[in-house]
C-alpha cells in the first residue's frame, strides 16, 4: 500500500576506511547499514577500454563471470580478497551495444569476493587507482510497509458480478473502480463524478495498442493471471524456461521479462512476503477490457482487440529483495527490448520526511545525482535510448511514484526534473491523507485514501476499501484474484496507464513524438485541482479493530494549494491534443548487413490493407510483403533507392554494409 523504497541509500560524507585511507568523494559513497557484502560497483576509467576488451571481459554477463580484469593494478588488489570474479553490470546486447558504449555503459562492473574482507577496504584500495574512476556499494533494496492488500472475496466477487452495472466495458467490477469513471454514487458521499483519470470518453479512441510496451519494475506480475495474460509482453525470440540465451540479448528464457531478483526468466509471484504489488499495478494499465471477467484497466484493449503490453521486470521477491544491480540491470533491459514506458512504483524516503517517523534521505537533486551515479546513467540510458527515431516515441518515458510520507516534498527519483512524479488523491479530487506534495511533483492521479474513507464499513466491506484502488492479484494472495490497494504506488500506475493510451492513440493516428514533447503533453492536458484545496480534510487513521471508534485528524487542503503538480491526470484530454501535435510518420530508411535481413511494418506508417515494394538495385538489396511485413535482404554492400506503396507511395533508401564479426559497422 505504501510504496516500495530503497532504503539507507543516502550519504553525506565519507567514512574513514579501516585503513586510514580516505576515499575520494567523487569515487565511493559513504557506507550505509544495507551495503550488501562481498560486492562493488566499479566504473574503469575509458582509458582502459581497450584493455577490458582484449581480456575479453566485456563479453561477460550475469551467467559468464570472468576471473580476471585485465588491468593488472585492479587484479593484484582483487587477487587478494578470495573467490573473485566480475562481470559486466550490463551483459552485451548486440542490438544496443553501440548505444551502451557511447553511453559509457560498458566500463562498469560487478566485483564479487568472499565476505571475510571489508567491503569498505576493498572499495578504499579500488578507488585510489588511476584505472578506476567510480566506486559505488551495491545496496539492498528495502520496503517501506509490510502492509498487505485487501482481497475482494469470492462472495463479493459473485455479488458485483450478479448486478454489473452498464458500462464501457462487460467486466463486472468496473462499476466499484471509480478511479477509472467515477459517476459519484459510491457511497459514502465522498465520491465528486468526474474525480478519476478521465477515460471514460477516450476508450472512444482507442484501447491500447500492442506496440506500446510498459515495463513494470516491482515484484512479478503474474503472467498467468486470466486478466492479464493476454497483456503480457512475448519475446518471441526466445523459449519459456530455456537454459539457453536464445535472442542473444544477454538473458536467459525472457519469455515475458526477467526476474533479476532470480537471475532466470520465469517470473515468481509466490515468494514468502509477496503482496501482489506487480500484478496489481500491472491490471490498473492493462488487464484485459471487455472480456466479461474481473476489472477494466485504462489501456488493456476491448475484446479481440489487444491492448498495450506489460514486461514484467522482476526486482522485488518477498524475502528475496534485489539490489541496485538488479535495478539498474532491469531498466537497461526494458530500454532495449521495446519498452517505452518506465513504470516505477518505488523510491527513496523523501528529504523533508518527519524525522520522528522516517529516516530522510535525499534534499535536493545534486545529493541524488552524486550518490547515484550509476542509477542515474541506467535512467539517463531509458529516458534518450528506448522507442526510436522512426516509432511513436523517441526516447523514453520514466513514471515514478512521489511517496507516501505525507511530507512537503516528493521523494527521489521521481523529483527529479527528467521523470514524472505522480502524487495520490481520492475521489473527490482531494490528496490522499499519506501522499507527499510539493517541490518535485508534476502530477497526480487516483491512489486510493481509505483513512478517509473510514465510515464505510458493512457486513461486505472492510473498513475504507471501497475508497482504494481495485485490481488484479494473484490467486495466491487473493482467492478471488482481485482486491484493494492504497498509496502512491497506485496513482503512478494510473499515469502509466494513460500516457500508454496516449501513445497508443499516437501509433493509431502514425503521429511521431519526442519524449519530452509528450511528457509535456501530458502534464498540460492535467485537470486542474488547485480549486479543492481549500478549508480542512477530515479522516480517521485505518485501525480495524476501532471500527471508526478512532479519533478525528485533519488536513490543512491549504497546504497542498500548488503542490500536487499540474494537476490530476487525464486521459480524454491527452488524446484531444495529440490529434494536434506530433509529426506525420514516413516510412523510414532502412540499414541491413551483407547476408542478413531487416523487417519493417508498413502499416505503421501509412493506411493500406495491402501493400507493394519496389527496389531500384536489387543486386544490392531486394525486398518482399510477407504477411504485412516487409523483409529487406541485403546481398552487397552499398545503397539503393526504395519505394513502399499503400494508401499513398514513401520513398526510402536500402542501406546495405558489411559487419564486423557482430561488433559493429565497418
Amino acid at each position: 500500500m505504501a510504496a516500495v523504497l530503497m532504503s539507507g541509500l543516502a550519504a553525506c560524507s565519507v567514512k574513514e576506511p579501516a585503513t586510514g585511507i580516505q576515499t575520494d568523494i567523487d569515487k565511493t559513497p559513504q557506507m550505509t547499514e544495507d551495503v550488501v557484502d562481498g560486492q562493488l560497483l566499479v566504473r574503469f576509467d575509458a582509458r582502459v577500454s581497450d584493455i577490458l576488451d582484449k581480456a575479453g571481459v566485456t563479453k561477460s554477463g550475469p551467467m559468464t563471470p570472468m576471473t580476471r580484469s585485465g588491468v593488472l593494478s585492479v587484479d593484484e588488489i582483487l587477487d587478494l580478497v578470495d573467490g573473485y570474479q566480475i562481470e559486466r553490470v550490463f551483459p552485451v546486447d548486440m542490438r544496443s551495444e553501440e548505444k551502451a558504449r557511447k553511453e559509457g555503459l560498458h566500463l562498469w562492473y560487478v566485483v564479487r569476493f568472499s565476505e571475510d574482507h571489508p567491503v569498505d577496504k576493498v572499495a578504499a584500495d579500488l578507488a585510489r587507482l588511476g584505472e578506476v574512476s567510480r566506486v559505488e556499494y551495491n545496496r539492498t533494496l528495502k520496503r517501506a510497509s509490510d502492509d498487505k492488500p485487501t482481497p475482494l472475496t469470492m462472495e463479493r466477487l459473485n455479488e458485483l458480478a450478479a448486478n454489473a452495472a452498464g458500462g464501457a466495458f462487460n467486466d463486472p467490477l468496473l462499476s466499484d473502480q471509480w478511479h477509472l469513471v467515477n459517476n459519484g454514487n459510491l457511497r459514502p458521499t465522498k465520491f465528486i463524478k468526474g474525480a478519476d483519470v478521465n477515460v471514460e470518453k477516450a476508450w472512444d479512441l482507442t484501447t491500447g495498442d500492442p506496440s506500446i510496451i510498459v515495463a513494470v519494475l516491482d515484484e512479478g506480475v503474474d503472467v498467468s493471471h486470466p486478466d492479464l495474460k493476454q497483456s503480457m509482453w512475448v519475446n518471441e525470440g526466445e523459449i519459456w524456461k530455456s537454459t539457453e540465451d536464445n535472442d542473444g540479448n544477454g538473458y536467459i528464457g525472457d519469455v515475458h521479462g526477467y526476474n533479476f531478483v532470480g537471475k532466470h526468466g520465469v517470473i515468481s509471484t509466490d515468494s514468502k512476503y509477496d503482496t501482489g504489488h506487480g500484478t496489481h499495478v500491472a491490471g490498473v494499465i492493462a488487464a484485459a477490457n471487455g472480456n466479461g471477467l474481473g476489472i477494466s484497466s485504462i489501456a488493456g484493449g476491448n475484446g479481440s482487440l489487444p491492448g498495450v503490453k506489460i514486461m514484467s521486470c522482476q526486482i522485488f521477491s518477498g524475502l528475496y529483495a534485489g539490489t541496485v544491480l538488479e535495478e539498474v540491470r532491469a531498466i537497461k533491459y526494458a530500454a532495449d527490448n521495446g519498452a517505452v514506458i518506465l513504470q516505477c512504483s518505488w523510491g527513496y524516503i523523501s528529504g523533508a520526511a518527519n524525522p520522528m517517523e522516517w529516516t530522510p534521505q535525499y534534499s535536493t537533486d545534486e545529493e541524488w545525482e552524486t550518490y547515484n551515479v550509476l542509477e542515474r546513467k541506467a535512467l539517463d540510458y531509458f529516458i534518450h535510448n528506448a522507442g526510436s527515431p522512426d516509432g511513436v516515441i523517441e526516447g523514453g518515458i520514466a513514471i515514478f511514484a512521489g511517496g507516501n510520507e505525507a511530507a512537503p516534498a516528493a521523494s527521489y527519483p521521481a523529483a527529479y526534473p527528467d521523470f514524472v512524479s505522480v502524487a495520490a488523491t481520492a475521489g473527490d479530487f482531494t490528496p490522499a491523507v499519506y501522499t507527499n506534495y510539493g517541490p518535485g511533483t508534476t502530477i497526480s492521479a487516483p491512489g486510493g485514501d481509505q483513512d478517509y474513507y473510514w465510515d464505510y464499513v458493512d457486513d461486505k466491506h472492510r473498513l475504507g476499501e471501497v475508497g482504494c484502488v481495485l485490481s488484479t492479484l494473484p490467486f495466491n494472495v487473493s482467492e478471488s484474484g482481485y482486491g484493494y490497494m492504497e498509496g502512491t504506488s497506485m496513482a503512478c500506475p494510473h499515469v502509466s496507464g494513460v500516457a500508454a493510451l496516449g501513445l497508443s492513440y499516437a501509433a493509431k493516428l502514425r503521429k511521431h513524438f519526442k519524449a519530452d514533447e509528450f511528457k509535456n503533453l501530458l502534464y498540460d492536458t492535467a485537470i486542474p485541482i488547485d480549486d479543492y484545496m481549500s478549508g480542512t480534510k477530515l479522516y480517521k487513521k485505518y485501525i480495524i479493530d476501532l471500527e471508526g471508534s478512532a479519533p478525528y485528524m485533519t488536513l490543512n487542503m491549504n497546504d497542498f494549494r500548488g503542490g500536487m503538480g499540474y494537476g490530476q491526470v487525464n486521459a480524454y484530454g491527452l488524446l484531444k491534443a495529440i490529434e494536434g501535435s506530433g509529426v506525420d510518420m514516413t516510412f523510414p530508411n532502412l540499414y541491413v548487413a551483407v547476408g542478413g535481413q531487416a523487417t519493417a511494418v508498413p502499416s505503421m506508417y501509412m493506411d493500406g490493407n495491402t501493400f507493394s515494394v519496389s527496389v531500384s538495385d536489387t543486386s544490392v538489396a531486394t525486398a518482399e510483403i510477407v504477411d504485412g511485413r516487409m523483409i529487406v535482404r541485403g546481398h552487397k554492400a552499398g545503397q539503393t533507392e526504395a519505394s513502399v506503396t499503400g494508401s499513398r507511395t514513401d520513398k526510402f533508401v536500402i542501406t546495405v554494409r558489411e559487419s564486423a564479426n557482430g561488433n559493429g559497422w565497418l
